[in-house]
């Protein structure tokens, strides 16, 4: 797939959409919310799946990055593949993301799905409801999980004397590709990757 600025105004078109959507998902579960700034534990160990476009549009923004941004970026690619190298190829490749400089998203505009949803509990594509990492660290939704048997629990929430249930969207990457207002626009997204393997 080639990626044409037609295909980019449609993902800008999407990101509009998204963004509404989100900003009252992420606003009804404020209460399970800790997300904060100077917190990058969703950055700091992942494989960040991005599909074509998303990539296209995140190199799109290299652009506008000062020249020490810029090479600070490169340097932490550089670091990223020599690690990968000696990686065995069996299992999963953690790494940090490389456009997070001092704790923050040098791309924050051009960010993918992955990182725009993070953050709220969700459904898997086999219908299981998750929650994000950052609950092993006391952050998101940590104050209704229940971590014996990984899942909200009915009695904390309760207890919590908070109003607004905890709940999961369908915030997956597999669904957000793939929804109705993305048929209506003629949006394709193209390959899923781990962004890594998208540098050639």
């Amino acid at each position: 797939m080639v990626v044409s600025y037609e295909d980019i105004k449609k993902y800008e078109l999407y990101l509009a959409y998204l963004e509404k959507k989100l900003g009252a998902f992420f606003e009804e579960q404020s209460p399970y919310i800790f997300c904060k700034e100077g917190c990058s534990h969703c950055c700091e160990k992942g494989e960040y799946p991005f599909t074509e476009i998303e990539f296209a549009y995140l190199m799109l923004g290299t652009r506008f990055l000062d020249k020490d941004t810029f090479n600070q970026v490169e340097k932490n690619m550089f670091e990223v593949k020599n690690a990968k190298k000696e990686h065995n190829e069996n299992e999963k490749f953690m790494h940090k993301c490389p456009f997070l400089i001092n704790k923050k998203c040098s791309l924050y505009k051009f960010r993918g799905l992955i990182c725009r949803t993070h953050g709220l509990a969700f459904f898997s594509k086999e219908n299981k409801l998750l929650v994000p990492a950052c609950v092993d660290k006391g952050l998101n939704y940590s104050n209704v999980y229940d971590f014996e048997n990984k899942t909200i629990s009915v009695e904390k929430f309760e207890n919590s004397g908070i109003k607004q249930e905890p709940l999961a969207h369908n915030v997956g990457l597999h669904f957000m590709t793939n929804n109705s207002f993305i048929d209506s626009i003629g949006l394709k997204f193209g390959e899923i990757k781990p962004m890594i393997e998208w540098f050639k």
